[in-house]
């Protein structure tokens, strides 16, 4: 008697669409990842110093607008021409920038980038949960995470490689993203991704709105994209923040940071900001954990360049470290994330966080032993390695049909926002509290503290049961 092969991502029904997804979410990383360590060449060549930042932060907001709209739009139609007119976009935004004669066209082209690329990320998460059975999410997102591998180990090489022209960090993730864009046509053409086809059951609508939220109408759509202008325009006014005096950057990112907060509670599941559990908590842990890793991570090549003069190289493989640790931890996941359960991840990833910004604290304080952050900082990648995927198979795992994409966005909203107010926080705390002669342990402590926020949700995620 045959018994039939366990399902993979790797089945021939899905190859195309596994390997077109981890490509275009690995081009997305060359992009977010390796432009770090070209941006100095080109505000220099195009004498834009004074709008290097915004080439950062606009970006990020941006995607802000680019999810909500994919994840409305994903719950109304499905995820194919969400998908399709997202990647466009971000491929139209690199040939822009790519061939920018100014840094006006430059930025102009990185908005549009944001657009694309947040809108991207939401769609392929609705493709995961209509292609991919429960038991294979876990997977497909370790995949995911792998992607991000790579970027993150040559991109502190490209700061050195100075045969390549920085046009070409943009003008070749153009060409590359067509043509993996073409492979996932091909492949979703024989698929069915029709919002009907997947529609719950009609009382749907009065879902409790911790899971998530009904199809919107055309307005309660206009009202998310108008909340999510509000939030990338806040956003970037606490990146500007950081940029002037304390006494007025301070308020001004008080301010930013409160109109936000209004603005985006209503982008994500109802109690989020209260931390109710579930869902709620799944999308607030997310944003915590995510600004904490990010804002700590922006210093750690910056410490050991400013403290201890390591070159760009050098100070790169920490991130190197990180990400490998990031990807071996999301294997660990991907295969035995539902056996080790929600509340184990948490208490196994965020003393690895712990342990890895106390250890930059020690190394930013003291001023010795360098090496010990590009060590420690490992031990953040494989904290994040378990954590990341798995808030992403709980988002799945509490939505249904009608409400993935709201889901969705609302996950990498609060992935996109929380990271950018924190960095933007702590520069503000970099330049503000200077301790044992410089601002580093500042960064440290304040996201070390997030940290420990984050546990408040992270104690009350559930098992992803509806």
């Amino acid at each position: 008697m045959n018994v039939a092969a366990p399902a993979t991502i790797w089945d021939r029904t899905r190859l195309g669409i596994t390997i077109g997804s981890v490509v275009l979410i690995f081009l997305a990383a060359i992009e977010a990842l390796a432009v770090t360590t070209v941006m100095p060449i080109v505000s220099d060549d195009l004498n834009g110093e004074a709008l290097f930042a915004v080439a950062f932060s606009g970006t990020l907001a941006t995607g802000v607008i680019g999810m909500v709209a994919a994840g409305a739009w994903s719950d109304r139609t499905g995820p194919r021409v969400p998908l399709y007119t997202s990647v466009v976009l971000f491929t139209i935004g690199l040939v822009v920038s790519g061939f920018a004669p100014d840094m006006y066209t430059f930025i102009a082209g990185r908005l549009i980038q944001g657009l694309g690329a947040g809108g991207q990320t939401v769609a392929l998460y609705v493709v995961v949960a209509r292609v991919y059975p429960p038991e294979l999410h876990g997977r497909i997102f370790a995949a995911f995470a792998a992607a991000w591998v790579v970027p993150s180990m040559i991109g502190p090489f490209l700061a050195v490689a100075e045969f390549l022209h920085w046009r070409w960090a943009f003008l070749g993730v153009a060409v590359l993203t067509v043509l993996a864009f073409v492979l996932v046509v091909v492949r979703l053409r024989k698929v069915s991704l029709d919002a009907a086809e997947y529609a719950a059951d009609p009382a749907s609508g009065d879902a409790d709105p911790a899971v998530g939220a009904p199809v919107p109408s055309g307005a309660r759509i206009g009202v998310r994209l108008l909340l999510a202008v509000i939030v990338a325009v806040s956003a970037v006014a606490v990146g500007f923040a950081a940029e002037a005096p304390p006494a007025v950057g301070w308020p001004a990112a008080l301010a930013a940071v409160v109109i936000l907060g209004f603005a985006i509670v209503r982008l994500l599941p109802t109690g989020t900001l209260r931390a109710r559990r579930g869902l709620p908590s799944v999308i607030l842990m997310r944003g915590l954990a995510a600004g904490s890793f990010f804002a700590a991570e922006a210093y750690v090549p910056k410490l050991l360049m400013n403290r201890f003069d390591f070159s760009p190289t050098i100070a790169g493989l920490a991130l190197t470290v990180a990400a490998l640790a990031w990807s071996a931890a999301s294997a660990v996941q991907g295969r035995h994330g539902d056996r080790l359960g929600s509340t184990r991840i948490v208490s196994i990833s965020l003393p690895l966080l712990l342990a890895a910004v106390l250890g930059m604290l020690v190394v930013s304080a003291t001023g010795q032993m360098p090496w010990l952050a590009v060590i420690v900082w490992g031990f953040a990648g494989a904290g994040m390695g378990l954590l990341y995927p798995r808030l992403t198979v709980l988002t799945l795992a509490y939505s249904t049909p009608a409400n993935e994409g709201f889901n969705s966005s609302a996950l990498s909203i609060s992935d996109s926002t929380g990271s950018a107010v924190t960095i933007a926080i702590a520069g503000l705390v970099y330049l503000a509290f200077p301790l044992a002669g410089s601002g580093f342990p500042g960064v440290y402590l304040f996201t070390g503290a997030l940290l420990v926020i984050s546990l408040i949700p992270g104690l009350r995620l559930g098992d992803g049961s509806r």
